[in-house]
């Protein structure tokens, strides 16, 4: 539980609230790799349909009333002219028969209607407020993205880093799903006035999800 809200974290890295039929993601980052490509860093040109795979896959498994994407789902303000037919169809296909709100990020202030749904700047579901970046001034309970959270441990005598949850009390941190996103580690700075309250990471793992308390993180 979140405040009143019942939250599950999904292997995805999407937040699924059962009793709200909605699914939360954050950080998609779509046409991440056509922006590099413009400015001559070539990567595989295919993060928006991976991306989107993952995406589907969770649509699937909870079969939301409502998909809530928060913020940086676009890498930038010309990701919706490189978008591929096919990928904007995918898009599409996911919005079908449910509601679809983005909420708008750093990277993409402006979401086109063209790409489908609603935006808004933020929202509340019950007692707590979902928005793109978390805001360390919050009083009551919250739902954030772009830190693009990343634990690392040691297990079975070798390092491992993958995108994780960040929990605590009163925030929940989603990571990124974007393909190319990348994370940041849970050690660093960035994380300390965000949780006075204690952290636990929930990273995800090959078919599981593992919960691993803050004093198991490692520094990068």
């Amino acid at each position: 539980m979140l405040g009143r809200l019942a939250i599950v974290p999904d292997l995805s890295g999407a937040l699924w609230l059962p009793e709200e039929r909605t699914l939360v993601v954050a950080d998609l980052h779509l046409e991440k790799g056509s922006a590099y490509a413009a400015r001559g860093i070539f990567l595989p040109p295919y993060d928006s349909a991976t991306t989107l795979a993952t995406l589907t896959a969770a649509i699937l498994r909870h079969a939301p009333a409502r998909v809530i994407a928060l913020g940086d789902s676009f890498h930038d303000r010309g990701a919706e002219e490189r978008i591929s037919g096919d990928d904007l169809r995918s898009l599409h296909l996911l919005q079908k028969g449910r509601d679809w709100l983005w909420v708008t990020g750093n990277h993409d202030p402006a979401i086109s209607r063209a790409m489908g749904g609603e935006t808004a700047d933020c929202l509340a579901i019950a007692d707590v407020v979902l928005r793109h970046e978390p805001d360390a001034a919050e009083a009551g309970f919250e739902i954030a993205g772009h830190l693009h959270p990343a634990a690392k441990i040691r297990m079975r005598g070798r390092a491992l880093r993958r995108r994780s949850f960040a929990l605590s009390g009163r925030r929940c941190i989603l990571p990124a799903m974007g393909a190319y996103a990348g994370g940041l580690n849970l050690r660093d700075p960035a994380f300390r006035p965000l949780f006075h309250d204690g952290l636990t990471a929930h990273m995800l793992g090959d078919g599981r999800l593992f919960r691993i308390d803050r004093q198991l993180l490692l520094a990068d």
